[in-house]
């Protein structure tokens, strides 16, 4: 199986459309999951991102080559753009809020705090006032989104800020320390969308500097700055990030693996992958499929 037949759905099961800007969704964990036997299959959202309340229950989350078992109450933190799926147990009691990966980033620029939210698939566990205030919020959110009266959105956004604030704190999350410019910002996530584009080519740092119009040190000070890594880590683990989902989702073989991602010499590509993730990739691979 290839990656290109990992679903890809709008909201599960639903068929891949356009995303509005603004789009917010609020449902009940049961009315998602029932119909699925309490299994969501292995699938990608590209321009949606999950809020997940666990209120009761509990299960395991796969989020790309990681598995992680939660019990209630909790939120899931799911970003755009991961391959994700979840065995529930069948008491399991909740709710699920999809946020607009557009929307998302115009909260997290008011707020640059926020941002380590959506960093990364993770639990954040809840006190039980705070798993009570967050099913509150999430009912708010839920009825707000059924109806289309005055001051709606206003109202969902408020919910929906509250709710990443519970996960911030309770998480204990913090962004770096360094001043960050909106400059730098805006440097960077134009870097993310080159990397993505063009990781397979392997090119260097000078090369993105030139096409971004701006100095190697530059870059490289941005990317030290917004997301503590430099421009070329940020290259390598979006194709390692390909690599582990082809090495899972595909029946290639790791030469074929190596060559899909960028890499002339597949013993080269063994040696870069065994250097950071720890095993090469034929061991990693038959690890997870045991």
């Amino acid at each position: 199986m290839s990656t290109a037949s990992v679903p890809s759905f709008y909201l599960y099961g639903e068929p891949q459309r356009d995303v509005a800007e603004g789009f917010v969704h609020v449902e009940s964990l049961d009315d998602r999951s029932r119909p699925s036997e309490w299994t969501i299959r292995p699938h990608i959202h590209r321009d949606l991102n999950h809020f997940i309340l666990i209120a009761q229950g509990g299960g395991v989350m796969h989020a790309e080559a990681a598995e992680l078992r939660f019990e209630a109450p909790c939120l899931l933190i799911i970003p755009a753009g991961i391959i994700h799926g979840f065995s529930w147990h069948r008491e399991s009691r909740g709710h699920v809020s999809t946020i607009a990966e557009p929307y998302l980033r115009h909260l997290v620029s008011r707020d640059r705090d926020l941002a380590p939210l959506f960093a990364q698939p993770h639990a954040v566990i809840l006190p039980s006032e705070e798993a009570t205030a967050a099913e509150h919020i999430m009912e708010v959110m839920a009825k707000e989104t059924s109806w289309s009266g005055s001051g709606q959105r206003a109202a969902v956004e408020s919910a929906l800020l509250a709710l990443m604030v519970i996960a911030l704190r309770q998480g204990h999350l913090r962004v770096a320390q360094l001043p960050r410019t909106n400059r730098q910002a805006e440097l960077v996530a134009r870097l993310r969308e080159r990397i993505e584009e063009r990781f397979r080519l392997r090119e260097q740092v000078k090369l993105h500097a030139k096409a971004l119009g701006t100095s190697v040190n530059a870059l490289r000070q941005a990317c030290a700055t917004v997301v503590n890594m430099s421009p070329a880590k940020m290259q390598d683990d979006r194709a390692l990030l390909e690599a582990r989902r082809l090495l899972l989702y595909s029946e290639l073989s790791v030469a074929e693996v190596a060559y899909a991602i960028g890499f002339d010499d597949p013993a080269y590509f063994s040696r870069f992958f065994a250097r950071h993730v720890g095993q090469p990739p034929r061991a990693w691979r038959l690890a997870r499929l045991r």
